[in-house]
């Protein structure tokens, strides 16, 4: 039978890519969006939670009634509960508090064990999500730590399966790739493969206003002063993850909340793609090096869009959500008044 799976796992990645026609239309260069949403966790991360998981049960340090544990912001937390579920292990996972309502309705949907941590303390305050996630795979009998900021396995699952996608895909066209950078192993697993095809193509990092990446890329050092609250969920860091390899990456570009927020609805509404907040970082990353480097007709670029938006309905896709943020007058293009709603009375 075609097109026909044992289970849901089978699905896991293979996902297709679409031209984006309008909302970089004034960029000459051909670029297409990886649409990551496809997976059936719709988000990238399932690639790395079957990989670990599956890498994990080959070494056999997972057994009958073992538990799985991770830090996530959300879409790693998704991606792992549904492996565990097929796979029959129980998941316990710690989150910010940044994490949208919605967001741990779901993981607890899937059975995880949620727990909530504040998310502006340091990475190595015994609150922070980080620090609790190892507390309890301590504590747990017959667990293991995903650990995915300090994984290997993060990048190799994008070097065996994210990046040779790309490359068959774009027939080895590809000049640019951009990926928002969080735990770092999408982006470093795809360059690292693609680097390997052809070292010419240029590998963009899109990293978060608050967050220490871009300039740790640029300086080799942590400027702690980069460091302030931001909304844009499993995008930059506040510590340095080895799951990024800051050697593979050309450039880094910085968004802030407000120019993401804006893009992704713009993608909406111009490319009838519903991606998540970082699906308008990445492009609005795309935007801003756009404007200090020359791209033209020759050019294939590539975005990783990596997760869906119907997590974020209650965060960039509400209109009270915005209001809230301040981000009520779109400086990008003037689509007030295509968001806002009428009531007949």
């Amino acid at each position: 039978m075609s097109n026909v799976y044992d289970n849901i796992l089978g699905l896991v990645g293979h996902t297709p890519m679409v031209k984006l026609n309008t909302v970089t239309k004034d960029i000459p260069a051909t670029i297409y969006a990886k649409l990551e949403s496809y997976n059936p966790g719709h988000s990238t991360k399932d690639r790395i939670a079957l990989h670990i998981i599956e890498n994990a049960e080959e070494k056999g340090l997972l057994k009958e009634d073992s538990v799985v544990v991770e830090t996530t912001s959300g879409n790693t937390g998704f991606s792992i509960a549904m492996v565990c579920i097929i796979k029959g292990y129980k998941c316990i996972l710690a989150v910010s508090d940044k994490t949208k309502p919605e967001k741990i309705a779901y993981l607890k949907a899937l059975g995880a064990t949620v727990y909530i941590c504040p998310a502006n303390v340091p990475a190595d305050d015994p609150r922070s999500y980080y620090e609790v996630a190892k507390r309890i795979a301590l504590e747990t009998p017959n667990s293991i730590y995903i650990n995915q900021y300090f994984n290997e396995l993060n990048i190799d699952a994008h070097y065996q399966t994210t990046g040779p996608e790309i490359w068959e895909q774009t027939e080895g066209k590809i000049t640019h790739l951009f990926a928002c950078t969080g735990t770092g192993g999408t982006l470093s697993g795809s360059a690292k493969f693609l680097k390997e095809k052809n070292p010419d193509i240029k590998i963009i990092g899109v990293d978060a206003d608050g967050s220490i990446l871009k300039s740790y890329h640029e300086t080799g050092e942590i400027h702690k002063e980069d460091v302030h609250p931001y909304q844009i969920e499993g995008m930059g860091k506040n510590l340095i993850p080895s799951a990024l390899l800051f050697d593979k990456v050309d450039e880094f570009v910085r968004v802030n909340d407000e120019m993401a927020a804006y893009r992704t609805r713009e993608i909406a509404l111009k490319e009838a793609i519903m991606g998540g907040y970082t699906t308008g970082a990445v492009t609005q990353g795309l935007m801003q090096y756009a404007q200090s480097h020359e791209l033209t007709e020759n050019d294939v670029v590539v975005l990783i869009y990596p997760d869906h938006g119907s997590r974020y309905i209650t965060k960039v896709y509400s209109d009270k959500w915005m209001a809230e943020q301040g981000f009520v007058n779109n400086c990008v293009h003037n689509y007030d008044e295509v968001f806002k709603t009428e009531f007949i009375k």
